[in-house]
């Protein structure tokens, strides 16, 4: 058996073994219990206390800092930056943390992605926005999320925007889906912003709702793949066009005042945006709860129904109030979330009831989004991946430095997303991403020459071995290259012995290999 196998088996039974032993507290946890700091953990904590579920003990540093990064920009620290934060004898570093990463331009990068994965931005079948077109949605919702666009107004712009797909490009919220039927376009709208599939509704209330998108005209130009959407007033007047509107229904049944010649979807919006509306907001924190801790408050985040109800009413009423006080300022969100003591949980469970998960007892295991892995293994290896697409025409060809989670296009893909499930954007749910695990994907970790070759030729593999590659210290700046912690006694020692042995002889790089193929590096923890 290689050495390295032996490597990562030993070191996966020691860490087994500590966390059998309840030593795990200076590498997954801090040595103190949870305490509330605000009003999500007053809910959280308090309904966990009722329901007799112990909650987890608050993460490490070293934790913390790898899930801060991951979870805000979607990168890992570097070495230095987490031994920095390790080194940080602030008792508000967490925080302070925090608000620097949501100042980072990879913070907009990040989290586009994750709206683009919603509003299907892709070129290829079967929403075949082309590429001009994705190019142009992707750079404003790209703007918005850095400018931090009010979550309302966003919303807003989508509806009722009107011109060209290339130069008005939040239009190609209508062009993103698969049919341009009125209730296709309707499913959408309720999914993306309402967190609701209409499928399950009477055909009434759901053909009420289509209505309002009914006078939607697609224009070509003389562009290629250039169209203008806007409201079609013709047909509004037609006695077709009058009837259908005449059928316009709010899903929760509010009265509808149409006026003459009026754009139906700027109506629609104003029903939508607003604070009383009984999904618009609810949605929305739910599904940024379900980003940030891998479950939804209502679960599935994009499910919302009476027959599956919060599992805390009280958390997700509050959270709606208080975005909606912040004037749908979507960082004052992220801040309220990531600076809670529920979000900054182990993730080693201290009860094995199975209700602890529902409730936020510690924070969720899950694998990093393939363009997260991907962008990981170069950054801690040094090498860039090549991402193009050849249909449709023009070919697309991306920097060699494009980080994958800024592709604009799920068109353009590699092998590497495709087997890591990369989010196909074809529906817009949530589900169109597949994080499971899986055996190839273990095997191409393991033994796949795309990933031995970045081990191979890695220039932050020779930087951080120096001159000295037998120093002990590389054993040090290994571990935060790769896990953002310090080594555990343990695997300082196993690892020492193997220098020892080996480092001469390509060491080094099964220190590397080992860590990259153990879970603690592909998972959120």
């Amino acid at each position: 058996m290689n050495l390295a196998v032996i490597l990562v088996l030993v070191a996966a039974a020691a860490v087994q073994e500590q966390a059998e032993a309840g030593a795990m507290t200076s590498t997954f946890e801090a040595d103190f219990d949870p305490i509330a700091r605000g009003r999500i953990d007053e809910l959280v904590l308090g309904r966990l206390k009722q329901r007799g579920i112990t909650p987890a003990r608050v993460c490490s540093d070293g934790v913390f800092v790898r899930r801060a990064y991951l979870d805000v920009i979607g990168m890992l620290p570097t070495a230095e930056q987490a031994a920095q934060f390790l080194k940080d004898s602030d008792p508000d570093k967490r925080r302070k943390l925090i608000d620097r990463l949501l100042d980072r331009a990879e913070y907009a990068d990040y989290w586009a992605m994750k709206w683009c994965d919603l509003l299907r931005v892709k070129s290829e079948f079967p929403i075949k926005l082309w590429p001009n077109a994705v190019q142009a949605y992707h750079r404003w919702i790209h703007t918005s999320v850095r400018e931090n666009m009010p979550y309302d107004r966003f919303v807003r712009e989508l509806l009722t925007g009107s011109g060209s797909n290339f130069r008005d490009p939040q239009v190609n919220f209508y062009r993103a889906v698969q049919s341009r039927e009125p209730q296709a376009i309707a499913q959408a709208v309720a999914l993306s912003f309402m967190g609701v599939r209409p499928e399950s509704w009477p055909n009434d209330r759901w053909s009420g709702m289509a209505a309002f998108f009914s006078q939607i005209a697609y224009k070509p130009t003389i562009e290629w793949k250039e169209e203008i959407i806007q409201f079609d007033l013709d047909k509004a007047r037609s006695p077709a066009g009058m009837e259908l509107l005449r059928a316009a229904a709010f899903p929760d049944a509010a009265p509808v005042r149409l006026a003459p010649g009026e754009d139906p979807r700027r109506a629609f919006a104003d029903w939508l945006v607003s604070p009383t509306n009984p999904w618009f907001t609810r949605s929305v924190v739910n599904r940024v709860w379900f980003w940030l801790l891998g479950r939804g408050v209502i679960h599935p985040a994009d499910d919302l129904r009476p027959d599956n109800p919060p599992a805390n009413p009280e958390l997700l009423a509050f959270l709606e109030q208080d975005l909606i006080a912040a004037r749908y300022d979507l960082k004052h969100l992220y801040r309220q979330i990531l600076n809670s003591t529920t979000y900054q949980l182990s993730c080693v469970p201290r009860s094995d009831d199975p209700r602890g998960e529902t409730h936020f007892a510690h924070y969720p295991l899950r694998r990093l989004e393939a363009e997260v892995l991907i962008d990981a293994l170069c950054q801690i290896t040094g090498t860039t991946e090549q991402y193009s697409s050849i249909i449709p025409e023009p070919y697309t060809f991306m920097p060699e430095d494009q980080r994958a989670v800024a592709l604009a296009d799920a068109s353009i893909s590699s092998p590497f997303l495709e087997k890591f499930g990369r989010s196909s954007r074809d529906s817009g749910l949530e589900s169109d991403r597949n994080n499971r695990p899986t055996a190839a994907q273990r095997l191409h970790l393991l033994n796949s020459s795309h990933v031995r070759r970045k081990m191979e030729t890695s220039p932050k593999l020779r930087a951080v071995l120096g001159e000295d590659s037998k120093r002990p210290e590389n054993i040090v700046e290994i571990y935060l290259t790769v896990l953002s912690r310090m080594p555990t006694e343990a695997e300082l020692e196993i690892a020492k012995t193997y220098v020892k042995e080996t480092w001469g002889e390509g060491g080094p790089r099964d220190l590397f290999w080992a860590l990259v193929n153990g879970p603690e590096f592909s998972y959120r923890h």
